[in-house]
């Protein structure tokens, strides 16, 4: 069963030396909601509150959030999946690229499609699969790059830059930020020798969500912000680099409001809401798995999270309120939203409708639901509570939270 955040909590200040009221000092968070977490009376907490905690005690955001499932970060070895990913992003130094299992096979159009493909993989939550395909993708990158003429290997460095930025993206997903940091840092640099003005920009923008996995806020907010002002002046006049912008508006909004900023968060947000309605009038994007995620549906989605995280369920509930989802609205968005209207529901004292909200969650990502910290806390707190509406004790038998 997933480690309570009490038990996590009270491990790691003690580990820095503090009291619990030392730590209420440092962090700016209540000794009160401290102790009610530690003592298990409390089972979840605001990503806001979260950052400021980890701040207190010198930690990364993720040493407060857990261990993702399968893939450990408690000094226990790596599973192989992982391990062959590793080493396709960072390989041995100074030695030429492999050869591909399929050289006749390989090209850059060949290449961007499965990437394409992985990158469905990644927004499914289909980890174990992209682990086994990503090295090889990468590897076939790596070795496109480096051969054939000048357009050839541009082509090459713009599919190895988007497979390393997806190896990052899998990297934060699995609580390795460093080695997300690793890939990034190779991503940003094949990008910078290929001809697509488009990439790096994207990639700042997973730098950006690295950086908030760290607790570094600020530098997330900067990062973003100043690769979306380039953005706007350079490439916004098309569907691709309106996407690029917009994911990069929503990037800093999202920094701002876990540093407890919302009244500036929410300016971004409807900012870039209100310029979703120019993608309708642009030509469509030929691939859009390729491009940041940015659409009227996503910037919705993004706001109802952000206004649960700030302790406002009513307006959550409201911009959530006959939301219409588009096509390409990638599942894991669709997971998030349904869990911060179950919260939402949950802060107002309604537990029949955060069930409800928790039971479509469950049916559309089981194994998602299973291991999210976030999701777990929150039926924890109904499993806590005096009314258990029908459905609940399913979903906290199948969680580990209660027996048969």
């Amino acid at each position: 069963m997933t480690e309570h955040l009490g038990d996590r909590l009270g491990r790691l200040r003690r580990l820095s030396g503090q009291t619990q009221e030392g730590l209420a000092e440092r962090s700016g968070v209540s000794v009160d909601v401290i102790r009610k977490l530690e003592q298990q009376r409390k089972h979840s907490a605001r990503l806001p509150t979260l950052h400021s905690l980890a701040r207190g005690l010198g930690v990364e955001l993720t040493a407060l959030l857990g261990d993702p499932p399968g893939v450990p970060s408690n000094g226990e070895a790596d599973p192989p999946q992982l391990v062959a990913v590793r080493r396709a992003i960072v390989p041995p130094m100074f030695a030429p690229p492999p050869e591909p299992a399929e050289p006749a096979r390989l090209s850059a159009p060949l290449l961007r499609t499965e990437i394409a493909d992985a990158w469905t993989l990644y927004h499914r939550a289909e980890f174990a699969p992209l682990m086994e395909l990503l090295p090889g993708i990468i590897a076939d990158a790596r070795f496109l790059a480096a051969v054939g003429g000048a357009d050839q290997r541009a082509a090459g460095q713009a599919a190895l830059g988007k497979a390393l930025q997806l190896g990052g993206h899998l990297a934060i997903r699995l609580g390795k930020t460093d080695l997300a940091l690793a890939a990034l840092e190779r991503a940003m640099a094949a990008a910078r020798q290929s001809a697509d003005p488009l990439l790096a920009p994207m990639i700042s923008n997973s730098v950006a969500w690295n950086y908030q996995r760290q607790n570094r806020l600020p530098d997330a907010e900067r990062l973003a912000l100043h690769a979306a002002e380039t953005m706007e002046r350079e490439h916004g006049g098309s569907a691709e680099g309106l996407r690029v912008w917009g994911g990069l508006v929503m990037s800093a909004a999202t920094s701002a409001a876990r540093g407890g900023d919302y009244t500036t968060a929410d300016g971004m947000m409807r900012a870039a809401e209100d310029a979703t309605a120019r993608l309708r009038r642009l030509p469509a994007p030929v691939d859009s798995r390729m491009v940041s995620v940015f659409s009227r549906s996503s910037v919705r989605i993004e706001r109802v999270r952000l206004a649960v995280q700030h302790a406002r369920p009513d307006e959550a509930l409201t911009l959530a309120r006959g939301l219409r989802l588009s096509a390409d609205t990638p599942p894991s968005w669709r997971t998030w939203l349904l869990l911060d209207v179950a919260r939402a529901h949950a802060d107002l004292g309604n537990p029949e409708g955060a069930v409800k909200a928790l039971t479509s969650l469950r049916r559309m990502a089981p194994g998602w639901i299973r291991h999210h910290t976030h999701a777990v806390s929150v039926v924890r707190d109904l499993w806590a509570g005096t009314v258990h509406p029908p459905g609940l004790r399913r979903l906290a038998e199948f969680l580990g939270i209660a027996t048969r």
